[in-house]
């Protein structure tokens, strides 16, 4: 079994889809129809997700829903806020990527640190994220949205 922490699955995410993801559910949902479509995603927890659900509850969330839907490319992005200890923790646990709002020189040195580790640090969020919290059936929106023509 392939583990968070060996990162097979790096992909530059500003080319990719974004999805935010606060459940199993929902991540599940958001792989499924990324396999159904044939495209990349780019899988974010929400806004200072590291302060709310925590690290291990992501990574082993992403890790779940990735194990029932093996064969989908994508990217999981813990937003960090703005604690770069917490984005080092992160790392240091197996994140592949996380998100950091900070100063240029610590974002630079969290950047770097990634870098060896083999992860990625983003400094936005992009623009045309799907919020999948709410949805009544995040599959169909996810799909919906990965289908739409501002994203393919």
């Amino acid at each position: 079994m392939t583990t968070m922490a060996s990162r097979p699955r790096r992909w530059h995410a500003p080319a990719m889809p974004h999805v935010i993801v606060h459940t199993l559910g929902e991540t599940c949902a958001a792989l499924e129809a990324a396999a159904e479509t044939g495209l990349p995603l780019t899988l974010y927890s929400p806004p200072d997700a590291v302060h709310s659900i925590g690290i291990g509850y992501f990574l082993a969330m992403i890790e779940a829903a990735r194990r029932q839907t093996p064969a989908t490319q994508s990217l999981a992005v813990l937003d960090c806020g703005a604690a770069p200890g917490l984005a080092l923790a992160a790392l240091r646990a197996g994140a592949e990527a996380v998100h950091l709002t900070g100063s240029p020189l610590v974002l630079d040195k969290v950047s770097d640190i990634a870098a060896q580790c083999g992860a990625s640090l983003l400094r936005e969020m992009p623009v045309g994220t799907l919020d999948l919290r709410g949805h009544p059936d995040p599959r169909a929106a996810a799909s919906a949205f990965l289908l739409s023509e501002h994203v393919i």
